[in-house]
């Protein structure tokens, strides 16, 4: 179809579904192909170009005094063809392919719409691009085809397969499907679009694709069993299919043959308006199949100027013989009569046939979807055609400062202006180009359902877009969407179910990384969230995943479970962090109770017997070997009772600090008034013997406070030198329990520790071989025997003390210390107290001088 005009815009169109190739035997000139198969969809997107040019040459204010004229060619679906047609507009060769006529070369064209698919767009603007001749596509969707460098002067109107395959995986994650198998069409449209999937989908970690099938045309029987299976035994319900209608109708033959049924089929653009599969009896298979669709559009005065179109049986050119096939095959007519002994059957076309009276899809304007495409194609040319002519002479971009003019007109100075156009269409629609020669994007989301009657219908359910500002956008109404399942719900499809709370992913060897075991998560780790990975601000694939999380229950799995805090253990089912169980030495449970009972208990003993004392203090068992150091003796053990509450409660600073010294201070001072005491009665012992007197002058009254005030002294010394140099402190353990946090008085320095021990031990034992020595002495001073009593119980404790001390954890070390501060007190205060108390209270006949006395002379 040819029209002269100043400006010639060439376009390619697939008019016929096949072509017929003769046999090359070089033997005679070569023959033209022939085409078969008429293609209403096809011839009409050529008659949308050729409104979109009448439309334009009506309007004033685009392209004034310019006549735009076209030449358009029919493909044929065939590479060949289209290539050699594409050369042929651009060069102005006088043969071109046809279909039966050979018309009269045309003027090159400036720029070609087309071609319908991204194999022949490829191969014709590999060529078109070295001359910077501009190509403008409406159906090519590769995204190669954005690569500038072997690309440099293609554009297109429909969105690239990348914005598609974004598109798609972001319904994929709206409905929680990362399980999915891809058929796709061993062409460049359709291993473009895998890679795409893999890229995109699979190393970005938003799924996995269970197979990945390709389609070719003449695939056989076997093959197309073999996919099926594939199909039949994957866990994948959902089923992803970038392929040509003409790649897919023997594949559907097969699953109905197999009744493969319970598939979430999804679409790309190429098939979801495909009306060869929209059939009735393919609905128990296809019904409800989610497909991204092409901008449906309007194009106002198209269907008047349709029904307009009338074949000129006079006129023998091309575009004319192109319109009397369309006749032809519309009415089921013939123009020329039938040749000798052969009659098909059909009547005469007279040309005056209406089309509004028989049933075909030409007129048919409600969902103009490529065709739509074609009509933006036409205007961006056109835009950029008239903002080229209205460059002012000096201003202009090219060398010099010049502008491009009619009469030498370069293809070149075309597609300067061609990558800066930005129009709207009278739908409303923007039309610009990125750097890529890419439109902004914008697809429909269409589903099948059944109508009453049996019949399919394709209903829009939402839509994606990118906008400038926003980002890309999925806008879904779920409410709406056919599902063809019992539950009319969405199907699962996933390879293994989301990791409950509390486990995390093991992935199964060999096989995607969405088939995982779930496994519970060790103690003191949780996952409380299912996440696959981290994605809260990540971007893939130049869209935020934001997005998904604001409108999708987006399930991610745990790779690896997380520790807690330390101060925080998991619970039992490792969902959640909970704070550790603290533990210390409390008064509020039994063993704190007891302790703080008995030490209580012990300081009341204590004051008794001093109460005792003081009350019989003349008597002479009271006044027998100096009664100050006794009072002394009670006065610490008291001391020594009390001191051990310090060790029970929560540790602070100051009872850190505290419980040390005051059990160290307070125990030296009872053992050094023991040691005091023992040598008064080894002196007193001497002193009885001739000659011995002298003795008993170190071991006056002043002697005795003096001696227990320096050794009670060294011990403060230790004491206050610890805590400065290395004082005790709060300590919150981790170590003993993984759940629990023991609270405990960290001693700061060991050897301070130690050397306050080692203090009080070394007194102890002085103290217990002085008693030793005097066990025999008269019973008269007997009360030796009871001082290495005494002693040796206090000795046996704190040896004991040791050992349990180092083993025994958390709070039960402060027990352990506690028990051996009470158990040594008691011993003391029995062995040493109890004989005399036990005189003052049940035998106060023995206690008199005369008595004690009188034992001694027995």
């Amino acid at each position: 179809m040819h029209k002269a005009g100043d400006v010639v815009l060439g376009g390619l169109f697939k008019v016929h579904f096949f072509s017929v190739f003769p046999d090359l035997s070089f033997t005679s000139e070569p023959q033209q192909p022939t085409c078969h198969g008429f293609d209403v969809p096809g011839y009409r997107r050529a008659q949308i170009m050729a409104f979109a040019i009448d439309e334009i040459n009506r309007n004033s204010n685009l392209l004034p005094n310019v006549t735009l004229g076209y030449s358009l060619y029919d493909n044929c679906a065939s590479l060949r063809i289209g290539f050699s047609a594409a050369l042929s507009s651009v060069n102005g060769q006088e043969e071109q392919f046809i279909l039966d006529k050979t018309c009269v070369g045309t003027p090159p064209v400036l720029g070609i719409v087309g071609d319908s698919s991204s194999t022949p767009s490829i191969a014709i603007s590999s060529v078109l691009g070295l001359y910077r001749v501009p190509m403008v596509s409406y159906f090519a969707t590769c995204s190669c085809l954005s690569d500038r460098k072997k690309f440099p002067s293609f554009f297109r109107t429909i969105p690239s397969d990348a914005f598609q395959v974004r598109a798609m995986i972001q319904i994929l994650n709206r409905f929680g499907w990362t399980w999915a198998g891809l058929l796709i069409s061993d062409d460049d449209y359709g291993l473009h679009a895998a890679r795409s999937f893999q890229s995109d989908f699979i190393q970005s970690g938003l799924g996995c694709l269970a197979y990945i099938e390709g389609l070719s045309k003449d695939s056989d029987k076997a093959e197309l069993r073999r996919i099926v299976d594939v199909m039949k035994k994957s866990t994948a319900r959902v089923v992803i299919v970038f392929a040509l209608p003409s790649y897919m109708s023997n594949l559907m033959k097969e699953v109905v043959r197999q009744n493969v049924t319970g598939l979430q089929w999804m679409t790309s653009e190429a098939w979801t308006a495909a009306s060869m599969l929209q059939t009735p009896h393919l609905m128990p298979y296809l019904g409800g199949t989610l497909g991204i669709a092409i901008r449906r559009g309007e194009i106002p005065g198209l269907r008047k100027f349709l029904q307009q179109i009338r074949p000129d049986h006079h006129n023998n050119s091309y575009g004319n013989s192109m319109v009397n096939q369309f006749w032809e095959y519309t009415f089921n007519c013939r123009f020329a009569p039938p040749s000798a002994g052969v009659d098909d059957g059909r009547a005469l076309c007279t040309g005056q046939e209406d089309l509004e009276f028989v049933e075909t899809k030409f007129l048919d304007i409600s969902n103009l979807r490529s065709e739509y495409n074609v009509y933006k194609a036409v205007y961006a040319l056109a835009y950029a055609l008239d903002d080229l002519l209205q460059c002012e002479p000096g201003r202009g971009p090219f060398s010099g400062h010049s502008c491009g003019s009619l009469k030498g007109l370069e293809p070149w100075q075309l597609l300067y202006y061609l990558e800066k156009v930005n129009f709207t269409t009278s739908f409303g629609d923007q039309v610009s180009f990125d750097e890529n020669g890419d439109p902004l994007p914008i697809y429909d989301i269409m589903n099948l359902l059944p109508l009453p009657d049996g019949r399919p219908r394709l209903q829009n359910v939402g839509e994606v877009k990118r906008t400038a500002f926003k980002g890309e956008e999925l806008t879904i109404d779920e409410d709406k969407i056919f599902w063809n399942f019992e539950s009319k719900k969405p199907p699962r499809s996933v390879c293994s179910e989301n990791c409950p709370p509390g486990t995390r992913m093991a992935r199964k060897k060999g096989e995607p990384v969405c088939c995982f075991d779930c496994i519970p998560c060790s103690e003191g780790k949780i996952s409380n969230e299912t996440s696959w990975y981290s994605v809260s601000n990540m971007a893939v694939c130049g869209y935020n995943i934001n997005m998904f999380l604001k409108t999708v229950p987006f399930f991610i799995d745990s790779l690896e479970c997380t520790s807690c805090p330390e101060d925080f253990w998991s619970r039992p089912q490792r969902d959640h962090c909970v704070p550790k169980k603290t533990e210390f030495l409390s008064y509020n449970e039994p063993l704190g109770i007891c302790l703080t009972a008995i030490s209580l208990l012990g300081t009341c003993i204590c004051t008794v017997v001093l109460s005792i004392f003081i009350h019989h203090r003349g008597t002479p068992i009271v006044r027998a070997n100096n009664s100050e150091l006794s009072f002394q003796i009670l006065l610490s053990l008291q001391l020594c009772f009390l001191c051990s509450l310090l060790f029970i409660g929560r540790p602070r600073l100051w009872t850190c600090q505290l419980r040390h010294a005051a059990f160290g201070i307070s125990f030296v001072l009872c053992v050094s008034c023991i040691l005091v005491k023992t040598m008064v009665v080894l002196a007193v012992f001497k002193a009885s013997k001739p000659g011995g007197g002298a003795s008993l002058k170190w071991f006056g009254v002043l002697q005795q406070r003096g001696t227990v005030i320096v050794l009670t002294s060294i011990q403060a010394a230790i004491c206050t030198t610890w805590l400065v140099s290395a004082s005790p402190f709060p300590h919150k353990n981790t170590h003993y329990y993984n759940d629990k946090i023991v609270y405990e008085c960290a001693v700061g320095s060991t050897v301070g520790f130690a050397v306050l021990l080692g203090y009080i031990g070394s007194l102890a034992i002085l103290s217990f071989l002085i008693a030793f020595i005097a066990r025999n002495l008269p019973d008269s001073f007997n009360e030796a025997k009871f001082i290495t009593f005494s002693m040796l119980i206090f000795c046996a404790v704190w040896v004991a003390f040791v050992p349990a001390y180092i083993s025994s954890p958390g709070k039960y070390a402060d027990a352990v210390e506690v028990f051996a501060i009470l158990a040594s007190s008691f011993g003391l205060l029995v062995a040493l107290f109890g004989p005399k108390c036990y005189i003052i209270l049940l035998r106060p006949e023995r206690n008199t001088k005369k008595a004690i006395m009188g034992r001694g002379s027995e």
